[in-house]
């Protein structure tokens, strides 16, 4: 998997290009960018009368088009009650080219969290050390500029190319629910897809190019669990009142095991790939410790020694399965419950989770959703009013079997651009559009890579953009695309 293909581009005069127009230009376009809360449809109701999302994807097809590519159409689609969606498509250069490049990326951000740095937040964007900080920037608004910046490199170089089209949706945050509906619209324009480029994962170093091999999928919803009309003194009810916190507890002992964190239903798992298992012991050689080291730990003074938090496993391939191939639960919100600085002596009525539950690559989120469902509400403890309201859902994905042009392409482009071969990772996220696309076009080969390398912190505080990193990325792009066959 080490032999690479005969560059077909001058990689130097691409990576000086692709560096000119992110120094000259698209850092400042994302600038511009984070300073726009254009929070996902799923964490701002809305979205359509505060009309950010319709502003991002303004600008950035306005930038797009004032590239003036060669042959470039872009519109903007917009379906009834959806969000917008940008579509451009770029005629073949090669004769004879049947199949597509599709590129994809989302403008949608997360919501603007807490504990950013005193000097930084989620819609003040600052540029430092090669990095620029703000919400969304790197998951992953850069991607629609990287993209177009890749085709320009290609174009200026020499290099032919087959049919590009683009989609920038602006749901991705809230499950993309909205993709689907637009995939069938455009299908008969989208053409015979044979690579995909989706530029919204992760890297598990600056130091090389990174493929995404696996997504997981994900189900999210809120827990509640009711067993007052309305707050008493605690005094007065405690030991005959359940407290509403207990039987959340006892509820979420079904589904997971507190002591290791394991889910219990065996249906939430799945056999793992032969394949995917060698990768992670590569990628682990690679990366060692920095697997779980990467991520903020926190320190605990113990006997005047300063201990870091430990993670579930300090063994790395281990580690990269666990947060690639293994079912998780995360609480990600609460209600019902008060301030310290407001909580007085009173049982809560009610006590309310929001949960996400991360699932492996091979298990059908659907199907998970009713399952969880029925697990959580059924036979409640005390007959207390136990229900889960589902939320957002997708499946996830595992990569089809990569064809020898492409793994060549890939390592060429790692090679020339980075200088060390291309690494395999699987990602703990979610991108629903590769399950609609892997279903769609079987046989297209995933280009699925990205910037979020170690502690760029998507939809937590501090996050960054990698701007060298992304550079290379955007260069290594192009050429992969000039190897398409």
């Amino acid at each position: 998997m080490n032999d690479t293909a005969t560059p077909v581009l001058d990689s130097a005069a691409v990576l000086s290009q692709v560096t000119e127009k992110w120094d000259g230009d698209i850092v400042r376009q994302l600038t511009n960018y984070i300073e726009i809360p254009a929070k996902s449809p799923g964490f701002d109701p809305d979205w359509a009368q505060h009309g950010l999302l319709e502003t991002v994807a303004r600008n950035a097809a306005a930038w797009v088009e004032a590239q003036k590519i060669e042959g470039l159409k872009l519109e903007i689609v917009r379906l009834p009650q959806r969000t917008p969606l940008i579509f451009f498509e770029v005629p073949a250069t090669r004769r004879g080219s049947g199949k597509t490049a599709l590129m994809y990326g989302h403008l949608d951000k997360q919501p603007e969290f807490t504990g950013w740095r005193g000097d930084l937040g989620p819609w003040t964007p600052k540029y430092e050390d090669g990095r620029l900080y703000g919400r969304g920037g790197a998951d992953d608004g850069y991607a629609v500029y990287a993209a177009v910046a890749a085709i320009e490199a290609l174009k200026a170089n020499g290099g032919t190319h087959p049919r590009i089209v683009g989609l920038v949706e602006t749901c991705e945050e809230s499950g993309s629910f909205d993709l689907l509906p637009y995939v069938d619209a455009l299908r008969d324009r989208l053409g015979d897809v044979g690579l995909v480029v989706c530029l919204d994962s992760g890297a598990g170093n600056y130091d090389q190019l990174w493929l995404t091999t696996s997504l997981r999928g994900m189900a999210s919803g809120t827990l509640k669990v009711e067993i007052l009309t309305e707050g008493v003194h605690s005094g007065d009810a405690s030991g005959l009142v359940p407290s509403s916190f207990r039987i959340m507890r006892q509820v979420l002992d079904r589904l997971e095991d507190s002591a290791t964190g394991r889910l219990l239903p065996a249906s939430f798992h799945c056999d793992i790939p032969a394949e995917r298992i060698e990768q992670a012991k590569a990628t682990a050689a690679i990366l060692g410790e920095e697997v779980y080291r990467r991520f903020p730990w926190v320190h605990a003074d113990c006997d005047g020694v300063a201990q870091s938090a430990l993670p579930t496993t300090t063994d790395p391939v281990q580690a990269l399965i666990n947060r690639t191939w293994t079912p998780t639960l995360s609480v990600t919100g609460a209600e019902g419950l008060p301030a310290l600085l407001d909580a007085g002596n009173v049982l809560r009525p009610f006590t309310a989770f929001k949960l996400s539950l991360r699932l492996p690559p091979l298990v059908d989120a659907a199907a998970a959703v009713q399952e969880l469902k029925t697990l959580l509400e059924d036979n409640a403890p005390y007959q207390a009013k136990v229900t889960f309201q589902p939320g957002s859902a997708a499946s996830g994905w595992n990569a089809p079997a990569t064809d020898e042009w492409f793994v060549r392409a890939l390592n060429a482009a790692s090679l020339a651009h980075y200088g060390e071969p291309v690494g395999f990772v699987g990602q703990g996220g979610t991108i629903p559009l590769m399950n609609m696309l892997s279903r769609g076009f079987p046989t297209a080969q995933m280009m699925v890579c990205g910037v979020l390398g170690p502690r760029s912190n998507a939809h937590g505080p501090n996050e960054f953009l990698h701007v060298p990193y992304a550079k290379r990325l955007t260069a290594s792009v192009a050429e992969v695309i000039a190897q398409m066959p």
